[in-house]
């Protein structure tokens, strides 16, 4: 073979070995910052955000709640493929309930904040730890494309305590699990509807955000993760995702979106709606509110737009 030949193998070598390695390495450990729990405290029942107070407020509101109500609840599990799945449960005496699914890295406590308007409109409540939070088992998290087998298993429980009708609702990530949910070929009939708050079309987008904010490249840095995503969490989330899903979504659909969410864009969210197919559906833009910080920022809005869209609905 020609000196050429050689030439070549050695460029070719030394981009693996200096280029594509070293962004590979370098991706995958904020892959693993961001979807792996790599030790057991690691997204755990307590507020991810303990120094950041508006954050703080919303878990404390939440725990003020369930402490509340606490002789409504039970602890629930389920098992879900191989995983050993926790939630709560608290039983308000109805025959529907509501699954409150949160994003990344909060425990089912987190959810406590989101539960009273389901509350008000008669509903049962299901608070859960996603695979890999809380008390559940698991250690990755795959951005809903696998949680979603775990929403459904969640649903047959409900129904198995004697709920006819199942309400799903998503913050970020949770909105695009519950989605995939309740698009799913095998969704059982009682999941009724669903509400999603800041639902991004797809991962890769919101990533681009997250990467944009604090300054880190998105070329390539943003690409690794991405490859990460795919052959670890069994994630495509550039051409698969939300903006996919909705085109079969024929369940009745609330969209609550924020007009200042940096990472899942308003003017997105408008895409998402006129891709739906639902006959049934509902976007609610709110002013104020940072990424899954709506209900915070005006309660009683929050609240009520969801009850009336309940109401009308009939569910």
């Amino acid at each position: 073979m020609g000196a050429w030949f050689y030439i070549i193998l050695a460029v070719i070598a030394a981009l693996l070995l200096f280029g594509v390695l070293p962004v590979l390495v370098m991706s995958f450990i904020i892959y693993s910052v961001l979807l792996i729990r790599n030790k057991p405290d690691k997204w755990g029942r307590v507020c991810s955000f303990p120094d950041d107070p508006e954050y703080k407020r919303m878990f404390d509101t939440g725990i003020e709640w369930g402490e509340k109500y606490k002789d409504k609840k039970s602890p629930v599990e389920v098992k879900s493929g191989r995983f050993r799945l926790a939630g709560e449960y608290f039983d308000f005496g109805g025959d529907k309930a509501v699954i409150i699914i949160s994003g990344r890295t909060e425990g089912c406590l987190y959810s406590y904040y989101f539960a009273e308007p389901y509350r008000k409109s008669g509903y049962n409540v299901l608070v859960i730890d996603n695979r890999a939070h809380g008390l559940s088992e698991g250690k990755i998290n795959s951005l809903g494309y696998r949680e979603y087998k775990d929403i459904i298993a969640w649903s047959e429980l409900l129904k198995a305590k004697g709920n006819n009708t199942v309400v799903l609702h998503g913050i970020c990530i949770g909105a695009s699990t519950a989605l995939f949910a309740a698009t799913a070929k095998k969704c059982p009939e009682h999941i009724k509807a669903i509400v999603t708050e800041g639902m991004y079309v797809n991962f890769y987008e919101s990533l681009k955000n997250h990467f944009t904010e604090k300054n880190k490249p998105i070329v390539p840095m943003a690409w690794g993760v991405v490859v990460h995503l795919f052959f670890i969490s069994g994630a495509n989330v550039v051409t698969d995702g939300p903006i996919k899903r909705i085109a079969y979504m024929k369940k009745p659909i609330l969209m609550l979106q924020s007009r200042e969410d940096t990472y899942s864009m308003p003017e997105l969210a408008q895409k998402l709606y006129d891709k739906c197919p639902s006959a049934d559906k509902k976007l609610v833009y709110f002013p104020k509110g940072a990424h899954s910080r709506i209900r915070i920022n005006d309660e009683e809005a929050y609240d009520r737009t969801i009850e009336e869209f309940l109401a009308e609905k009939g569910l």
